[in-house]
Order: structure tokens, then sequence, then C-alpha cells
């Protein structure tokens, strides 16, 4: 299995922040936020290589992180890709970049994980990538437990089995307050309709666009993580991860 972090996105909102430093390398409670994913993803069995797709701004930035972050696990291969995007106006979009890394790297005919690189987990992830084996598609979910903050997110629904039955974004009547958030798992089979989506002229933005697409064609699972997982948007929000994410140093 491959493993794909998103970090192409310019984060205008956090200006000035993120004027200078892409928003996954920002520091939260003392390391990148990129760091936090990819610690606890690390433990997973079976990763073959793990692919960064970033801008032009911030490659170079992206390959010397990888860089460091390779000396403490040596076992881990990292290849930094460049979309060679300049701004806001000429990106390709997060799903833009995943067909792209695909297409690219050659990878549709492995496993892929797909994990955003602002992502904030309090616990390694070994327990969505058990759950994940056998399935054709599988996303994260999180329990936000208020039904008027997951208006700004995605709300799910499932049935018995845990297989996606509803996906909306931003719902203005929510089903229940579990949402679906940038961590998901694409079987080899399902890894080449990144390709028909785009050929479809479907929207290139929002990793969870191509979810809300794909439940229709194909089972898509749901896996509900534990522990503490955070969206970082603001400075505000930046500050109260800052806070939060010190019990888990």
């Amino acid at each position: 299995m491959n493993v794909l972090i998103l970090a192409a996105g310019y984060a205008t909102r956090l200006y000035p922040l993120t004027l200078t430093k892409a928003k996954p390398l920002l520091e939260v409670a003392g390391k990148p936020m990129i760091d936090w994913v990819l610690d606890n993803l690390a433990p997973v069995p079976g990763i073959e290589c793990v692919y960064v797709v970033t801008n032009n701004k911030f490659a170079a930035d992206f390959q010397a992180w990888a860089d460091n972050y390779a000396k403490s696990q040596p076992k881990v291969k990292f290849k930094i890709v460049n979309d060679q995007s300049t701004s806001d106006t000429d990106k390709l979009g997060a799903i833009g970049d995943i067909n792209l890394v695909i297409e690219r790297e050659g990878l549709a005919s492995s496993d892929l994980c797909v994990v955003a690189g602002d992502n904030l987990f309090s616990e390694p992830l070994g327990g969505f990538a058990a759950a994940a084996q056998g399935k054709p598609a599988m996303i994260a979910t999180y329990d936000v437990r208020d039904l008027e903050a997951i208006k700004k997110y995605n709300n799910i629904e499932t049935d018995a089995e845990g297989r996606v039955i509803h996906f909306e974004e931003k719902p203005q009547h929510p089903k229940n307050t579990i949402t679906g958030i940038a961590l998901y798992y694409y079987s080899k089979e399902v890894v080449p309709m990144f390709a028909c989506y785009i050929a479809e002229g479907n929207n290139p933005d929002q990793p969870g666009r191509f979810v809300q697409w794909l439940y229709k064609h194909t089972p898509v699972y749901a896996h509900e993580i534990g522990g503490t997982w955070y969206d970082i948007g603001s400075k505000e929000t930046l500050e109260e991860a800052n806070v939060i994410f010190q019990k888990f140093v």
C-alpha cells in the first residue's frame, strides 16, 4: 500500500502564517502537523512509499522536511511530487492532485491511503488500516457530537454493515453528528476510478467529493476513529490545537 499526503493547498485563511510556510508544516504542540499524521501512520504495516503532493511554492520546503523526518524513520521511503501550481488560481484541487500522482507515479495497480497533511490525530491509525483490508474503499469518520458544528463539515450515514448510504457536504439538516474526515483507503480496484471521475468533468477539489460520487458506483465503508481529531481552519483553531495536543506529546 502507498500513502499519499495532500499538501498542495495555500491555506489563505491562515495568512500571514501561511504566506511563507505551508499549513502542514506549521507546528502544533512542538512539531509540524504533518509529523502528527505520519507518526500515527508509521505503525501501519506494508507501507511501500509515502508520497507528498505539494505546490511549486513549497516543494523545496517539503523535501527538506522529508529528508529530516526520514532520519527518525529510515524504513519509510518518501517522494515529494510538485503539481507545479503557484497560487489558488491555478491549483489542481485535491482530487486533481490525487489523480496527478496516480498517473505520474504509476500507482493505479496498488492500494492507496490518502490523508490530508493538516489532519490532526491523537491516536495511531492502525485500526483504520486493519478495518480497510478486504474492502473496496473506506473513509474515516469522527463523531463531532454537535448538530450545529457538523453543518460546516459533511454528514455521513451508514447501514448496519457500515456501508455508506448517504453523504452530504455542509448539511442544513444533518441526520446525525458523524462526519467523514480526510483519511481514505482505496483498493487497487478503485484507484483507477479517479481518472473516470476527472474525465466526467466532476469538481476536482475537496477530496470528500470523490467519496460522494464513489459510493454510488461501488461499496464504500466507514470506520469511526477514536481519540481526538482536530480540523484547523483559522489562527484561533490553531491556537486551540496547540493547547489540546500538548497532552498527547
